[in-house]
């Protein structure tokens, strides 16, 4: 399944946390980036939130406003 893009809207953590419960996985207290990295595995993405040093080719992705600004 792959991840749907919302333009321009960075997610906030409870929105991120929904996201990742409608998935099946159990956020407890995961900090952002490794929420992020289970999701997109969950998706079936390569889990590379915060690593794309500001280029990215997924432009589908949930998270890339947030990606682009986020280096890990």
């Amino acid at each position: 399944m792959a991840a749907t893009k919302v333009a321009g809207k960075r997610m906030g953590m409870p929105e991120i946390k929904r996201k990742a419960k409608a998935l099946g996985i159990a956020p407890g207290k995961m900090k952002k980036v490794e929420l992020i990295h289970t999701i997109q595995g969950a998706e079936g993405c390569t889990p590379c939130f915060g690593r794309s040093n500001g280029q990215c080719s997924s432009t589908d992705c949930c998270f890339m406003s947030d990606c682009l600004k986020t280096r890990i």
